[in-house]
């Protein structure tokens, strides 16, 4: 035989599950991390990520969302490629591994989610080779796709019965036999078999998508379904999230906009009140907003190369570009409406993503290494205390919070004012390179707390600005919260070290030949000198001489030069930071 035959096997050993009336959490409260497993673990299998849930939990997502899993063409895939639907992939592992893995996400309250497409198939598909020389006799297929603006692989005709009957078949199974909890349907934009562009709105369309999310509800109430839309019709997606469903709501360039500075430019839109669903005209909470998704490029990735900058903050430094990641997570998770993150945008990652093209696919460095780094381990740990936050007070997730986002006259102040009957919560964050300040507008006068600083503030008057550093941002609430977990590094500031201390950040590279970038950070205002010393104590050469500067992190560039500025021999230096009460030595290794 030519192609990949399926393997029949007899007296195969059930899988005896543990976890059996797994509650899934409310649609609303969903915080999703998408995942490839492939670019996720170097092993790429669900035993090894069976092992890694811990670091799930404590993040805090309650749902993951698994790309397609199911058999695909090739195995350096995303999976939207399928081939055989009834098949988990053997890249990742056997089938068993696969049901123990939702298992133990189910024992640590995570749901699982499936990416799934059942838009198109492609060539290896069974379906597609019995009438690939023939395929106007298919019973399944399209011989064309009708829709004009998009198409991949080969395109099902959702409107033919055989095609109803082998996607009911599909959607059961998998929640039958796996006990996974919903879907991610891919571009459910081509579910129609409407000639020319796609994007207007088609009831059409509406009528296949309801009868699908009417067949997964027959036999599973509380199944998600969420369905990736990318139609222009506003009505159309308000229409299926009023029926029940879940749209994917693609906020990446105004979070990356915001994240960069530039928010004055009126070609790209840096607005942020379409993250919430109400500002959209939705009466249910049933956007699945994201920063970042496998489809857009990372927000660090960005920063690193596109960040605006002023004197000593520039967001292309790379401490200061992961605070600003900080800025924009404080306005996303804050809001209410499920929310879904994209791997590793916690820890900052910052790999380009080609446009097109097998480098967009392919698979990316998997820098576990991130994890370890002091101010990569704190974006983390910020990004978990926002998480922990979220599903602690019902404040930022109920569809009974009364939310107001306002921007101030130069788009760079910024607030979030959420208001109940238990709890009010005022964020505010400047959002410009230049320090400034915002106006709170607190809902009432009185004592208010600050979530990570643990200050309290006497209020008097609720129109009184509050002045905030470049980046800064606070989270007040007129009552005390939990202690976040965290350092002191990001409170207030942002900054890096502890209070009353001076802090070197690894300088890059190290060995270095011969020019190397140094960094560090200051946690108040004061004198600074930094000087170069040979492995001898020589002073070799002054960088910074009595400069006055303020808090904050900094980088300075060593061209491998004494004072006279040539070019000293290869072997190790010292560099020290010395302030009037203080002083640092970091050693570096330069190389000819």
């Amino acid at each position: 035989t030519e192609e990949i035959v399926s393997v029949f096997k007899t007296n195969v050993v059930n899988y005896e599950w543990e976890i059996i009336d797994f509650q899934r959490p409310e649609p609303k409260d969903l915080v999703i991390y998408e995942l490839l497993i492939r670019d996720f673990i170097a092993e790429h299998d669900y035993a090894t990520l069976i092992d890694s849930l811990g670091y799930f939990e404590r993040l805090g997502i309650n749902a993951i969302e698994l790309l397609p899993v199911n058999e695909f063409e090739g195995n350096e895939s995303w999976g939207y490629n399928p081939s055989y639907y009834f098949a988990p992939d053997k890249y990742y592992g056997p089938a068993r591994d696969l049901k123990r893995f939702i298992d133990e996400c189910h024992k640590r309250g995570i749901a699982v989610i499936q990416d799934i497409v059942l838009n198109h198939a492609y060539s290896q598909c069974a379906l597609v080779q019995l009438y690939l020389n023939n395929l106007e006799l298919s019973p399944w297929f399209n011989v064309t796709a009708p829709h004009t603006d998009y198409s991949w692989g080969y395109d099902f005709n959702h409107e033919a019965q055989p095609t109803i009957d082998f996607v009911e078949r599909v959607l059961h199974y998998w929640i039958d036999e796996f006990n996974i909890d919903g879907y991610r349907l891919d571009f459910t934009r081509g579910f129609t078999n409407k000639s020319g562009g796609s994007g207007a709105r088609d009831n059409s369309r509406i009528a296949i998508l309801k009868r699908i999310y009417d067949y997964i509800r027959s036999f599973d109430t509380s199944a998600y379904l969420i369905i990736e839309h990318l139609v222009d019709d506003e009505s159309e997606k308000i229409e299926l999230g009023n029926y029940g469903m879940l749209l994917w709501d693609n906020m990446n360039r105004a979070y990356s906009q915001s994240a960069m500075a530039y928010l004055n430019d009126p070609s790209r839109s840096s607005d942020l009140s379409g993250a919430y669903y109400k500002n959209r005209g939705w009466t249910k909470p049933h956007l699945v907003t994201y920063m970042e998704s496998h489809d857009e490029p990372w927000l660090m990735y960005k920063n690193l190369l596109y960040g605006r900058s002023h004197a000593a903050y520039n967001i292309k430094n790379l401490p200061i570009a992961l605070g600003r990641i900080k800025l924009v997570a404080a306005f996303f998770f804050t809001l209410p409406g499920p929310k879904m993150m994209w791997q590793f945008g916690e820890l900052g990652y910052d790999q380009e993503l080609p446009e097109s093209g097998y480098e967009r696919t392919a698979p990316k460095p998997i820098l576990w290494n991130y994890y370890d780094e002091p101010n990569r381990r704190n974006l983390y740990n910020t990004i978990a205390a926002l998480i922990k936050l979220r599903n602690k007070y019902d404040i930022f997730r109920s569809t009974e919070t009364e939310v107001q986002m306002r921007v101030g006259q130069n788009q760079y102040s910024r607030r979030i004012n959420l208001s109940s009957d238990t709890l009010n919560v005022t964020i505010i964050g400047n959002f410009d390179v230049y320090d400034g300040t915002v106006n709170p507008q607190f809902q009432e006068a009185g004592m208010w707390y600050d979530f990570f600083s643990r200050d309290s503030l006497e209020i008097t008057d609720t129109q009184a600005p509050i002045a905030l550093n470049a980046g800064e941002f606070r989270i007040f609430s007129d009552r005390k919260l939990f202690v976040p977990d965290i350092t002191t590094d990001v409170r207030i500031k942002n900054e890096l070290s502890k209070p009353d201390t001076y802090t070197f950040i690894r300088n890059y590279p190290n060995p270095f030949n011969p020019v190397t970038t140094i960094q560090f950070s200051i946690q108040k205002r004061t004198e600074i000198n930094i000087d170069i010393f040979n492995i001898t104590g020589q002073k070799i050469k002054s960088l910074v001489k009595g400069e006055i500067r303020s808090a904050g992190a900094y980088q300075i560039v060593w061209q491998g030069t004494d004072e006279l500025n040539i070019q000293v021999p290869s072997g190790v230096y010292y560099v020290r930071l010395k302030t009037p009460d203080f002083q640092k030595i970091h050693k570096i290794l330069m190389l000819q």
